[in-house]
């Protein structure tokens, strides 16, 4: 366990379980969240002894690849979890303010056919604490304030769906960072029941949902969830997060050449979204080596806009951050992952040959 997974609460009860003041707790949760130590030794008002136990339970991540755009500043990292695992990061810097995209799982399971996060699979659900060191470790290392938390890096986020609301109440926390529930974004592919219960939770963040097709039979070509959840179902339960939280919804609609971005696509995303409170984000698909889609070209995007936004419906083009140094979401992680694994196999190789050589001599 991470202590900076405990809420200041359960830190508390945590301190009083081993015999310390009461007051430790404030002070290990403001060195936690507030001034974002990555090593127990710099919790200085700490006795040793405290800082000792602590360490037993502190696992903080380790950038372990980082690429600055010299264009608009965004800078994309990889990070090595405690277990060898590997997940990836974006920080994007906008005149509003500052955001970090995050990883809420260390791979994917729900097999998007343009995602490269998907590929590798599932290896497990990140911690409260790991979601959040992500952005504590990029704060640090730019020296920026981060004011605006994406969470759509590697994996589902409904799929680890516990954890993100520990994360959202901890990072929301007014002991912590402090960051608005409204300037936090959940995307997801559409898991039915977890839409509802995160309703429920009454969060004010904002919901995205990944829908990238208006019609069943095209969302299934793209989206492998789209064979146990129809349009239908999803749109329901939108419908229910909006009525429970009066927070509009945003469809992301991933533009894929040839696949989704005809007139025709745009008029039957007009006729299922009518009238739904809600705001279309459209992005324009980096692809992947391992796939064959292609990037809607410009003309095919603002086609699409245009006619959306005649249809009525309220729509903006993402814009694109980090060109010079661009990756399909996931991408960073299975390209270090796949150059870790070379270079262990080299390695391997090589120790062979050298245990071959004294064995001959």
């Amino acid at each position: 366990m991470d202590i900076r997974s405990l809420t200041l609460s359960e830190l508390t009860e945590y301190v009083l379980d081993k015999g310390y003041p009461k007051f430790r707790a404030k002070q290990i949760y403001e060195w936690c969240h507030v001034k974002l130590v990555r090593d127990v030794s710099e919790m200085t008002n700490l006795p040793g002894k405290i800082r000792e136990e602590l360490a037993e339970s502190f696992e903080p991540s380790e950038i372990v690849e980082r690429y600055e755009s010299h264009v608009d500043g965004t800078n994309k990292f990889v990070f090595r979890l405690y277990d060898g695992n590997v997940i990836e990061s974006v920080f994007m810097p906008y005149k509003h303010g500052n955001s970090v995209c995050i990883s809420s799982q260390a791979g994917c399971r729900m097999g998007c056919r343009f995602c490269a996060s998907t590929l590798l699979g599932l290896s497990r659900n990140l911690t409260a604490a790991e979601m959040l060191d992500q952005i504590y470790a990029i704060t640090r290392v730019t020296g920026e304030r981060v004011s605006n938390v994406v969470v759509m890096g590697t994996g589902e986020p409904l799929d680890n769906y516990d954890n993100l609301c520990k994360f959202i109440r901890m990072i929301s926390d007014k002991n912590g960072l402090n960051i608005s529930q409204r300037n936090i974004t959940v995307s997801s592919c559409g898991l039915v029941p977890e839409i509802r219960r995160l309703a429920d939770e009454h969060f004010s963040i904002t919901f995205a949902l990944s829908l990238h097709a208006a019609t069943d039979e095209k969302r299934k070509k793209l989206m492998p969830i789209a064979n146990k959840y129809t349009i239908a179902e999803v749109l329901d339960a939108c419908r229910y997060y909006f009525d429970v939280t009066g927070r509009r919804i945003t469809f992301e609609y991933s533009l894929v050449a040839g696949e989704n971005d005809t007139r025709e696509d745009a008029g039957e995303l007009i006729h299922l979204l009518k009238g739904f409170p809600c705001h279309v984000n459209l992005i324009p698909v980096n692809p992947i080596k391992e796939r064959q889609y292609k990037r809607a070209d410009n003309n095919s995007v603002l086609r699409f806009k245009n006619m959306l936004e005649k249809g009525s419906i309220n729509v903006t083009v993402r814009r694109s951050m980090g060109k010079d140094i661009d990756a399909a979401c996931g991408q960073l992680r299975k390209d270090y992952i796949s150059a870790e694994a070379d270079t262990n196999q080299v390695c391997k190789i090589r120790k062979r040959a050298l245990n071959s050589e004294r064995a001959d001599n």
